[in-house]
C-alpha cells in the first residue's frame, strides 16, 4: 500500500478546479453592467412612453377620467380637423423651405471657411455661435430686428424706398419665410462643422489631377468635392429631415403658430391638443404616431434611394475584383 506520504505527493500534484465563474461570463457582466444604466434609462424613459403613446392612441383619455377604447376614431377624426390639415400642410412647408436651404448654405460656408483667409477660426466660431447661444436670446434679437414698424430691417428696406414693407412673423404670407430663415441661420453652424470635417478629409490628390485636365473650379466642385462628400451630405440630410419634422422652438419662439394658424405644424398642435385647454391625450397620441409615420417613410425613402446610388459603384468594384 502507498505510504501516506505518497499519497499527499500526488494530492499535490493534482491540479485543482477553481470554483467560480467562467472568464467569459464575468467579462460578459461587467460589459453589461456598464450597459445596464443607458439601457434602463432608455426603457423608463423612451421605450415605454413611446408604447403607452402607441396604445393611448387609439384611446379617449384626458387625464383625470378612466381610458376609453375608441379604436380608429381619432385617426377618423383628423380627416375633418381643418388644424390637422392646415399643421400638416404647413410641416411639409417647413421641410422642403427648410432641408435644401440648410444643406446649400452650411456647404457654401464651410467651402468658404475651409479656405486660408484671414480670421479663419474666428469666422468659424462667429458661424457656430448662433446653434450654441440660448435660443430665447436669440429669437428676442430676431424679433427686434424683424419687427414690422421698428426693426432695422424694415427700416433699411423703407430707405431703399420699399413701399410694401413685410410684415414678418406678423404677416399670414410671411410668418413662415421668418420662421424658416430663423432656423436655417440658427442651424446651419453646426452643420458646416459637420461639413468641414468632411472637407478636411478629401483627397487632395484628386483637385491637383483635375486642375492638370484643365478643369476649372466649378468643375472641381461638381466632379472632385461633391463625390467625396456623398456620405457627408447623406447623413446631414438625414438629420435636417428629421429635425425638421419634428420643429416646434423655433415655431413656438418666433410665432407661437400664427397669426392665425399660418405657422402652425404639427409637433406644435400635439402640444395644444395635449397641454392646452382640455387635454386630449389620446388625440394627440394619434397625431403623434402619424408624425412618427411621415418621419419614418421619409426616412426609409432617403436611405433606399442611397443604396440605388451606390448600387452602380458596388457593381463596378465586383467587376474589377473578378
Amino acid at each position: 500500500m502507498p505510504s501516506q506520504a505518497n499519497k499527499s505527493a500526488a494530492a499535490a500534484a493534482t491540479p485543482v478546479k477553481k470554483r467560480g465563474m467562467k472568464k467569459e461570463t464575468r467579462e460578459a457582466l461587467i460589459a453589461y453592467s456598464f450597459i445596464a444604466p443607458n439601457f434602463i434609462g432608455f426603457c423608463v424613459f423612451t421605450l415605454v412612453p413611446v408604447i403607452f403613446a402607441f396604445v393611448l392612441a387609439f384611446m379617449e383619455w384626458d387625464g383625470v377620467h378612466a381610458a376609453k377604447f375608441i379604436g380608429l376614431d381619432n385617426f377618423i377624426r383628423m380627416a375633418s380637423d381643418p388644424n390637422f390639415k392646415a399643421a400638416f400642410v404647413h410641416t411639409i412647408v417647413y421641410v422642403i423651405g427648410t432641408v435644401p436651404t440648410t444643406i446649400i448654405c452650411a456647404l457654401a460656408l464651410a467651402i468658404l471657411l475651409n479656405q486660408k483667409i484671414f480670421a479663419r477660426n474666428f469666422f468659424r466660431t462667429v458661424s457656430f455661435f448662433p446653434y450654441v447661444a440660448s435660443l430665447v436670446a436669440v429669437a428676442a434679437v430676431w424679433n427686434m430686428l424683424f419687427n414690422p414698424s421698428m426693426g432695422p430691417v424694415n427700416q433699411f428696406l423703407a430707405s431703399l424706398g420699399v413701399e410694401n414693407l413685410p410684415k414678418w412673423a406678423a404677416g399670414n404670407d410671411t410668418a413662415m419665410l421668418t420662421v424658416i430663415m430663423f432656423s436655417v441661420w440658427k442651424n446651419m453652424g453646426y452643420y458646416m462643422v459637420i461639413f468641414l470635417a468632411g472637407l478636411q478629409g478629401t483627397n487632395p490628390e484628386l483637385y491637383e489631377a483635375a486642375s492638370l485636365d484643365g478643369a476649372n473650379k466649378w468643375q472641381q466642385f461638381w466632379n472632385v468635392t461633391l463625390p467625396q462628400l456623398a456620405p457627408t451630405t447623406f447623413f446631414v440630410t438625414i438629420m435636417v429631415v428629421i429635425q425638421s419634422f419634428k420643429v416646434y422652438n423655433e415655431v413656438y419662439m418666433i410665432t407661437q403658430g400664427g397669426p392665425g394658424t399660418s405657422t402652425l405644424v404639427l409637433v406644435y398642435q400635439i402640444y395644444n391638443e395635449a397641454f392646452i385647454g382640455t387635454p386630449e391625450y389620446g388625440y394627440a397620441s394619434a397625431l403623434s404616431m402619424v408624425l412618427f409615420l411621415l418621419v419614418l417613410a421619409v426616412t426609409i425613402i432617403q436611405f433606399k434611394a442611397g443604396e440605388d446610388k451606390d448600387a452602380p459603384k458596388k457593381k463596378k468594384h465586383a467587376k474589377k475584383a473578378a
